[in-house]
């Protein structure tokens, strides 16, 4: 038994290998030290000396949590260093969600807090291709995927280069670290959610990613229809639990039948060992929270320290009045081309999902649906608005990173689709390679590039 399992294995550590090489190599220079926004990295120092907050002014000024002991609230804005009573009175966190600093601890613990937080996310985000490519083969063998193992490679490939996932694993900055671990946990999730064959995996994966990146807690309907799918009694008995070629012609009555024959007990097991880690997960969250702000709610970017900070009081973390803006970013963020040296630069704002990745594109024209593409759209949808609804489009980007929220899911869209990813997928899939290879190379180091407009209002090439 041992020898097929390392089999198994070698196929997707062969992917890691490639992939964290690969990041390694055009991260460069910035192997050598530690980040310059290195967030995770202070907040895991901060817990090994059993603090929450910093005990001291930030390393910088870069989306850093500032909160006034006294009246409760955000410090004086435009500060970053307060002398005398206010050192005590004003005290400084990493607002981000805190899982990644979990996971880089026992690096910061062995290596100290000069450790290099970019060769540690560059080597981790081999993980989420590997893990990739685990799932499409998962799927494929299940009757449910592509049609070989070349067609998991080439889509492997999509994700790990052809995507917005290039450039973010070679950052090594706060911001693009929750996605590399982000990308890892919705793969597992993926991989333990799909036909809700590992409830308490499914569930661990989705709430460590929620204290990642708390948007994807809406992915938690993939699980629930994927346990409404195999748990109805009458599809039991006929031995069809598993099967995902089913037309999905007509959800609205497809769906009433699930619910009339579905096996309840057999169905709130699963969704209940599956909302249990999430429950104990969300609630150490909570308790983080009120330890630090004495609100569960409050993680802190209510207090960051920002120039932008106005327009949250105003209208929040979340609204419909981001919406207009981000869907501009999402699909009409395009190059500005000039006579002029260097004859193109990319906004802060990053370019459009379908220039950077036209392989995506494919997802929106399957060949044959199911129940398991009704599963996995019904996830990706809120997603994708909740983020569009976010109160800043992913600045500073070279293209739009949230997507990576949802992007596992819509690279296991594309395998379930029934179409063949050859000829067209394969030239989509090339130009993608060639787009995001330029935003690795070029972002954050090549600034003459890029125009970064401090307000953040410019989306369009002025006249």
């Amino acid at each position: 038994m041992a020898a097929p399992s390392l089999r198994r294995l070698a196929a997707p550590a062969l992917v890691f290998v490639v992939c964290a090489a690969a990041y390694c190599a055009v991260s460069g220079p910035r192997l050598g030290g530690p980040s310059p926004n290195a967030h995770y990295v202070v907040l895991a120092e901060s817990w090994l000396h059993g603090r929450l907050d910093l005990g001291h002014a930030p390393p910088g000024t870069n989306d850093w949590a500032c909160f006034d002991t006294v009246t409760r609230g955000p410090c004086p804005p435009g500060r970053y260093a307060f002398g005398g009573a206010g050192g005590a009175r004003y005290r400084w966190y990493v607002s981000f969600p805190p899982f990644p600093a979990l996971v880089i601890l026992p690096a910061v613990a062995l290596f100290g807090p000069g450790m290099s937080g970019p060769l540690f996310w560059a080597l981790l985000a081999g993980l989420a291709p590997a893990l990739c490519f685990v799932v499409l083969r998962r799927l494929r063998e299940a009757g449910a995927g592509t049609d070989s193992v070349g067609e998991d490679v080439v889509l492997t490939a999509a994700f790990a280069f052809g995507s917005v996932f290039f450039f973010t694993a070679v950052q090594g900055s706060v911001w693009y670290a929750a996605h590399v671990v982000a990308g890892a946990l919705l793969f597992i999730y993926l991989l333990a959610g799909f036909e809700a064959r590992r409830p308490v995996l499914a569930g661990v994966a989705l709430g460590l990613c929620v204290l990642t990146r708390p948007t994807t807690a809406l992915l938690a309907v993939f699980f629930a229809l994927e346990a409404l799918r195999v748990c109805r009694a009458r599809a039991a008995d006929r031995g069809e639990a598993s099967r995902c070629e089913a037309p999905v012609a007509g959800v609205p009555s497809r769906m009433h039948a699930w619910l009339r024959g579905a096996d309840w007990p057999r169905l709130l097991r699963r969704c209940g060992w599956f909302a249990l880690p999430i429950v104990v997960i969300g609630a150490v969250g909570l308790a983080y929270n009120y330890a630090r702000f004495g609100d569960p709610l409050e993680f802190g970017h209510t207090f960051l320290q920002i120039r932008w900070r106005p327009r949250i009081e105003k209208w929040g973390l979340f609204n419909y009045h981001y919406l207009a803006k981000n869907l501009s970013v999402m699909l009409a963020g395009l190059p500005w081309l000039s006579a002029r040296p260097p004859h193109l630069q990319i906004t802060g704002h990053g370019l459009a999902l379908w220039l950077t990745s036209p392989w995506l594109l494919w997802a929106l024209w399957p060949r044959r649906t199911s129940a398991l593409t009704v599963s996995l759209w019904a996830a990706v949808l809120p997603v994708a608005v909740l983020d569009l609804m976010y109160q800043n489009s992913g600045w500073v980007q070279f293209g739009y990173r949230f997507a990576l929220d949802y992007l596992p899911l819509v690279v296991a869209l594309i395998a379930v689709s029934g179409r063949r990813l050859r000829g067209g997928f394969v030239a989509a899939v090339v130009f993608a390679v060639c787009v995001n290879a330029f935003g690795a190379v070029t972002f954050d180091r090549a600034p003459r590039f890029y125009h970064i407009d401090p307000t953040q209002q410019t989306l369009f090439q002025p006249d």
